[in-house]
């Protein structure tokens, strides 16, 4: 497809996004054309824009949880019909063939290539992605519901995976778009869950009480059970010693983010009596494909704020300054 699509691109880490008019992409021969009706807006978004997450591809269009119709496709893109909507989740490439991807770790893959970070993504009305990392998408949500399940919702339940099927008392700490999600599988599946926040976020402890949190609380304080897991979406590597203070003996404490602040010194009668510590690395296409069918049989209910592909730049102050209660989702007005 000749002609040009407007794109919000990151030129330089720690700069607002340019709105641009850039050639729609074309596919390679294993690649789709992706028409983009949403992109939300994650966390890890910050992080490359911010530069905490080093050497992004420069310059960027950044955005991985896309949810676009397939306009075209390459020379041996056979998989997915034209026409279909799909999703495109951070994971955007994986070899197949180091010792990672043979061991069914493809999220570890030693030459992955990332969504909205090494390969462009979603702030733009059209995109390119390789067709293993395109999934159809329940017909059940709209586009703008649909776009937070490609990475707050699969984070979210690969984090939960980590955690453990037998851990029935579950610490959410940081309530936004992953854990809003979360909550919602967790309590399906007849888990009790606490959820925590920054100190004084009166309305965010309320959001998760209507949620479906059982407690909600500061994220300083001890619960008022023992846990037997935690998981953690605030970026905040003081909040790892808090957990591990709040879990009980063999308790998880599952670090869902791709990026955090350092973890301070801690004693180690903290770790004692088999506490664990692990962190939760992007996600893999068994991920996706369990969740993408299970979330309509819960059914996970997203809540979005909505903002137009130009305004990418508030969204991600939104975001930055905890504004946003759910998912912020660009909705993107395609050519044509």
């Amino acid at each position: 497809m000749e002609g040009s699509m407007r794109a919000m691109v990151l030129r330089e880490v720690g700069q607002p996004l340019r709105e641009t008019r850039l050639p729609i992409p074309r596919p390679g021969p294993e690649e789709l054309l992706l028409r983009v009706r949403a992109c939300a807006v994650c966390r890890t978004d910050l992080h490359v824009v911010d530069g905490e997450l080093p050497k992004p591809k420069l310059p960027l269009v950044p955005g991985h949880e896309i949810v676009a119709t397939v306009e075209a496709a390459g020379e041996r893109a056979t998989a997915i019909p034209v026409g279909t909507r799909v999703g495109v989740p951070w994971l955007g490439w994986s070899c197949g063939h180091c010792r990672f991807c043979l061991a069914g770790q493809e999220n570890l893959c030693e030459q992955a290539r990332f969504t909205g970070y090494q390969l462009d993504g979603g702030y733009a009305e059209f995109t390119v992605a390789h067709q293993r990392f395109c999934f159809p998408l329940p017909p059940e949500y709209t586009d703008v519901h649909a776009a937070p399940l490609m990475c707050a919702g699969l984070i979210g339940f690969r984090s939960l995976r980590m955690a453990g099927m037998e851990r029935r008392l579950l610490g959410l700490y940081g309530f936004g778009a992953a854990a809003h999600l979360l909550i919602q599988v967790a309590r399906h599946q007849g888990r009790r869950v606490f959820a925590f926040t920054r100190p004084g976020d009166v309305e965010g402890q309320r959001f998760a009480r209507e949620m479906g949190a059982e407690w909600a609380g500061d994220s300083d304080t001890v619960p008022p059970e023992r846990l037997d897991a935690a998981i953690l979406f605030a970026p905040v590597g003081a909040l790892v010693p808090a957990a591990l203070r709040a879990v009980d003996k063999a308790g998880v404490v599952v670090c869902g983010g791709i990026h955090m602040s350092d973890i301070p010194a801690f004693p180690y009668a903290l770790l004692w009596e088999e506490r664990v510590v692990r962190s939760v690395a992007n996600l893999t296409r068994a991920d996706a494909l369990d969740f993408l069918a299970l979330a309509p049989k819960v059914p996970v209910r997203t809540l979005v704020q909505t903002f137009p592909l130009s305004a990418a730049n508030d969204a991600l102050t939104a975001l930055r300054r905890g504004q946003v209660h759910g998912a912020a989702v660009l909705e993107v007005a395609a050519l044509g």
